[in-house]
């Protein structure tokens, strides 16, 4: 493969800017010259594609630079922390939504009447404020079940208590799932001097395997949820049974 620096920006996504700006800070090799024109090669494309992987990912240039700094070096990864934070980035499920004060107080009635409930939302994080007559819901989907709730009779309060009580449960399936992947993909690749291409394949990978955690919770949870509706009818089925027994009697 030879590519002049327009034909190697086109196939890397990025700009002929780019590549001079990354051969200035050290991360790109500079050109093969033949007179006066730059060819270069596969392995060009390839450190360009692993830089632009880890920039979306959250690395700084300065950050890439050392990184394969190091990795040419043979260095120990141990010393970065980048592969390490790619674990801890956010996990984007769902579109944040703002509502009016006057919206949440058509939803949620008791609010009118306990301006208390609007603070105890803010505190467990199920709203932020953007001013004082606007809230942003960092997850509708939550504020749409509360309303369903709501609708249906069950207090604000509770709902906040039942918020309250999972979440250290969630909280603990999810650091279960992150010491698992981190325990048997990332650790190793924090010992010895592996491949850039192959670190970035894997960054790739545990990028694609962050959402599929809440997939592998869902089954679960919804299995449990039918089971414990069925022993809560049966439950009162049998309070009924009961009932009906002590009036024949």
């Amino acid at each position: 493969m030879r590519l002049r620096i327009d034909e190697l920006a086109q196939r890397a996504g990025t700009t002929s800017r780019n590549i001079r700006a990354y051969q200035e800070r050290g991360l790109l090799a500079p050109p093969e010259l033949e007179g006066r024109t730059g060819y270069y090669g596969e392995e060009h494309l390839r450190r360009l594609e692993l830089i632009g992987r880890l920039q979306e990912r959250g690395f700084s240039l300065e950050a890439i630079r050392h990184t394969l700094t190091v990795w040419a070096r043979g260095g120990d990864l141990s010393s970065l922390i980048g592969i390490e934070n790619l674990l801890d980035a956010p996990v984007a499920t769902e579109d944040p939504r703002e509502y009016a004060r006057e919206e949440l107080v058509e939803r949620f009635p008791e609010m009118a009447e306990e301006p208390g409930l609007l603070l105890r939302a803010l505190e467990l994080g199920l709203l932020e404020a953007v001013d004082d007559d606007r809230f942003r819901a960092p997850s509708p989907v939550l504020i749409e079940a509360g309303t369903e709730l709501a609708r249906v009779g069950v207090p604000l309060e509770a709902v906040f208590e039942l918020v309250r009580s999972i979440r250290p449960d969630v909280v603990d399936i999810a650091r279960r799932f992150v010491d698992l992947v981190r325990g048997y993909v990332v650790e190793p690749l924090l010992v010895g001097s592996p491949d850039p291409h192959e670190v970035g394949a894997t960054i790739e990978a545990i990028h694609r395997l962050r959402p599929l955690a809440l997939e592998v919770v869902r089954p679960f949870l919804a299995r449990a949820l039918e089971d414990a509706i069925r022993d809560a009818v049966q439950d009162l089925a049998a309070g009924a049974g009961d009932g009906d027994g002590e009036l024949a009697g």
